[in-house]
């Protein structure tokens, strides 16, 4: 009896311990070299560590065409992954959702969602595309606005009529397109703001730098500077200093990521507005992936699409926190305290509902 008590045992070990940990590929669109997509993948890497998850990041380099052929070897390669994680960057996800039909692979959208028009193109012939497991997108609109509201909460009341020129990023990118939407909805709360010319940066410094020279020459009383991203914000900045104008006295900058030089352009106030935050929505994603594998329903309440409010103001306190946190392998994070594991009926996701406080 003992001996067979131990043979019992000897069988089971072994298929508790290699028991399959979920796998997950994340097509990250954006360059290997770029700080926001690389702080994105430690993000989700950090939470697939502690959630027990394999996770393989792919980049695209901001090729539409190399997503499409990553995503085609990884949904009809031999090993194919239990989730595949990407972003609808220049309109890609309808064709990758098309691509996964009948793989069995779950697919995921982070940070750009389905567009109005591709929703509906997918949902008029449902048997051509596979299901979206879920969606995870930042508060871009919002995030637009509030950065235009606090830039002209920081001139003086007797400003008089103020230029302004705003950097956006590609045509095809639903985040770019939000985050003008929400700088345009502001300026009909500021009537003294005039909006002299939207150029789209593309997301590159060297771009936006080129096309600041351009523009601090033909208006030159530029007063504001909106930039939907980093990059951009700091390649225009270099135009106007050069021009001798100095940010945050002579021209307010700001901008939406939270990369260390961004963190710390907003310490010393060369960024008089910062926006950040959206950089953890692949590891929330992670979260929720976790919790599918465990047989956990993350629709229950009938919605498969969530708005983040991840993107939040940084100011220059928090700036130094995040500072010392990106220092961290693990964001200073429990992810498995944002698992519904274990959480009574009704548990809803916290980050769904509130910005987290690094």
């Amino acid at each position: 009896m003992l001996k067979a008590l131990c043979q019992s045992l000897c069988l089971s070990l072994p298929l508790a311990a290699t028991a399959q940990a979920a796998s997950v590929v994340f097509i990250n669109p954006g360059s290997s070299s770029e700080v926001f997509w690389t702080s994105y993948t430690r993000f989700m890497q950090a939470a697939a560590h502690e959630l027990g998850m394999n996770l393989r990041v792919e980049y695209s380099e901001r090729r539409a065409d190399l997503m499409l052929s990553q995503a085609r070897a990884v949904l009809k390669g031999p090993a194919r992954p239990d989730y595949l994680v990407l972003v609808n960057e220049q309109y890609v996800a309808p064709e990758i959702l098309r691509l996964s039909r009948d793989t069995g692979v779950k697919l995921f959208l982070v940070n750009n969602g389905l567009t109005a028009s591709q929703a509906q193109s997918i949902q008029a012939q449902p048997g051509k595309y596979a299901p979206l497991l879920g969606t995870l997108t930042p508060n871009d609109e919002q995030a637009g606005y509030q950065m235009l509201q606090q830039m002209v909460a920081l001139l003086p009341r007797d400003s008089g009529p103020v230029d302004l020129v705003a950097f956006v990023g590609i045509k095809t990118t639903p985040a770019s397109q939000l985050r003008e939407q929400g700088m345009r909805r502001a300026l009909a709360d500021f009537p003294q703001v005039r909006l002299r010319q939207v150029v789209y940066g593309g997301w590159s410094r060297e771009r936006a730098y080129e096309q600041a020279r351009l523009l601090r020459e033909r208006y030159p009383h530029t007063r504001l500077v909106w930039s939907a991203n980093d990059e951009m914000a700091f390649g225009a900045m270099r135009a106007f200093e050069e021009a001798g104008q100095v940010p945050g006295r002579d021209v307010l900058f700001s901008a939406v990521n939270s990369s260390p030089q961004a963190l710390r352009a907003r310490i010393d106030g060369r960024l008089s507005v910062l926006m950040g935050g959206h950089f953890s929505l692949g590891g929330w994603a992670m979260v929720m992936l976790h919790d599918d594998a465990h047989g956990l329903n993350l629709a229950g309440d009938g919605v498969r699409e969530h708005q983040v409010p991840v993107l939040q103001l940084i100011d220059a306190d928090k700036a130094r926190r995040w500072l010392t946190l990106l220092e961290r392998d693990d964001y200073g994070i429990d992810f498995k305290r944002y698992s519904a594991e274990g959480q009574a009926t009704g548990f809803r996701y916290p980050f769904l509902t509130s910005p987290v406080d690094y």
